[in-house]
């Protein structure tokens, strides 16, 4: 087990050395205000240069990442992305310019933040985007503030929006901030949006319809056009949540299908490492309905020079307090620019031959509950499990640890009970899908023949089993608390 840095701590080490008689040229007085200084000495540990690399180094491998196997979490495409695009991003003329410099010295920012705009707009199929959210959530909450800005300038008091039963949970969390009350839809046999449903929900009460396609059982929605026609013909509007891009790529284009917003996580589709929390990226692109209420300022070229434009009158205004998470924004231009047309055709083409793959391998071991040809991703059942042995899929994610995978998404979405949501992602080779297939189905025997070992795992981690309902109501993460 390893020590904390403190324990390491001992009067007098040092990590770093200053010449002899240096002194900063600049007092902390001159620029911090005197009631925000220190008035005590920080508590840093007294530690060498060594023990701090190798401390953290062995911390590292303690966690699971991407880096170290695979990581099917299905909804957020936790894929291996090229380490190139993080250097790109470290380069110090990106990493170190400030958003408060003045444009004319930030030009090649502007550029790399203007030519991805184009580029989203013509992978998604609309006419103009944003970088400015900061997240998949913040680009689902701007994108509802647009649709609400629209109706606004209508002079149309819509109340409701409307979301599948099977959406991501910040859905209507989104449509909630922006003061929308939300009416749930429910799937048909197939996994997809009841049309009769939808139908009878949608009126000119309704602001429109948050839809994610690929929906959260990795399925396409057959009837897009239909769907998109109904809410259309009552005057609203179709949001395409863009988690799952990444299954789409160069194949089709969600301006085609006739929605009227996406938002996009770069993080997710567009080679950002993410997890924990962050980084993100949430762009939002529109039709030429919603181009003139898209946060400012917008980014415009004047030959071959780049200007902030805050002179748009019906802008909803800023959603960030600068242009967007910088860094991530960086890496997917990068990314984009390096796997160019058929390189992103092919990201999509192997993500979805991959979940595929393993749906059809794990049929036999688990209830798959809508088993047809799916996209990117695909939901397991661990009802079968339960039934014969006890086993729940939390104990089914808890021993994958054992074998060196992290789990898949568990218990969501809501609709399939035991659910193991599985997103292979194209990263990863067959031989990896392999491994996994082959743990889970040896997990499945001992789910018969040794269903305690389930029960108490993992048994190999750094720690054990946590009562997870305990650390969500008494988290601390301080130490010497």
């Amino acid at each position: 087990m390893e020590k904390l840095i403190y324990e390491y701590s001992q009067a007098g080490k040092e990590g770093v050395s200053l010449p002899q008689g240096f002194e900063s040229a600049v007092s902390p007085a001159e620029l911090i205000p005197a009631e925000l200084l220190r008035r005590s000495e920080l508590q840093l540990p007294e530690v060498s240069e060594p023990e701090v690399v190798r401390h953290f180094t062995n911390l590292s491998t303690m966690n699971h990442h991407v880096d170290k196997d695979l990581y099917p979490l299905g909804s957020c495409t936790m894929k291996y992305n090229p380490k190139v695009n993080d250097r790109s991003a470290a380069l110090s003329g990106l990493a170190n310019c400030h958003p408060l410099q003045d444009v004319g010295t930030v030009q090649g920012a502007l550029q790399i933040i203007y030519e991805l705009e184009r580029y989203l707009c013509a992978i998604t199929g609309f006419q103009a985007a944003t970088l400015q959210p900061a997240a998949g959530s913040h680009g689902e909450l701007t994108g509802v503030l647009l649709m609400k800005k629209y109706f606004d300038q209508k002079g149309e008091n819509r109340q409701f929006i409307l979301i599948p039963d099977s959406a991501h949970g910040t859905n209507p969390a989104s449509a909630a901030s922006a003061n929308y009350k939300t009416i749930s839809l429910k799937s048909n046999q197939r996994g997809c949006i009841d049309l009769e449903d939808l139908s009878a929900k949608m009126n000119p009460s309704v602001a429109g319809l948050m839809l994610t396609n690929p929906n959260t059982l990795g399925l396409f929605e057959e009837e897009v056009g239909e769907i998109n026609e109904i809410v259309h013909n009552q005057g609203g509007l179709v949001y395409m949540d863009g988690a799952n891009l990444n299954a789409l790529l160069g194949i089709v284009r969600p301006g085609d299908m006739g929605f009227d917003i996406t938002h996009i996580n770069l993080h997710k589709t567009f080679a950002t490492p993410h997890g924990g929390g962050g980084p993100g990226s949430g762009a939002i692109a529109v039709n030429e309905k919603l181009v003139e209420f898209l946060p400012v300022p917008r980014i415009e070229k004047n030959g071959d020079r780049f200007s902030l434009n805050y002179c748009y009158p019906r802008t909803i205004g800023k959603v960030l307090g600068f242009y967007g998470n910088f860094g991530v924004i960086v890496r997917a231009y990068c990314y984009i620019r390096m796997m160019g047309t058929k390189g992103l055709q092919a990201v999509s083409r192997n993500a979805i031959l991959n979940a595929n793959y393993l749906r059809q391998k794990l049929s036999s071991v688990f209830e798959i509950p809508y088993n047809r040809i799916c996209m990117h991703e695909f939901v397991a059942s661990g009802e079968r499990q339960l039934q014969r042995s006890g086993i729940k899929t939390l104990d089914i994610a808890k021993r994958l640890l054992d074998y060196g995978f992290h789990s898949p998404t568990v218990y969501f979405p809501l609709i399939v009970k035991e659910a193991l949501m599985i997103e292979p992602t194209e990263t990863e080779s067959k031989e990896t899908l392999d491994r996994f297939i082959e743990a889970l189905v040896k997990i499945d025997q001992e789910a018969n023949n040794e269903p305690e070992k389930l029960h108490n795992a993992p048994w190999t981690t750094p720690v054990r089993r946590l009562d997870e309902l305990k650390a969500n109501k008494e988290l601390n993460i301080c130490w010497g608390k």
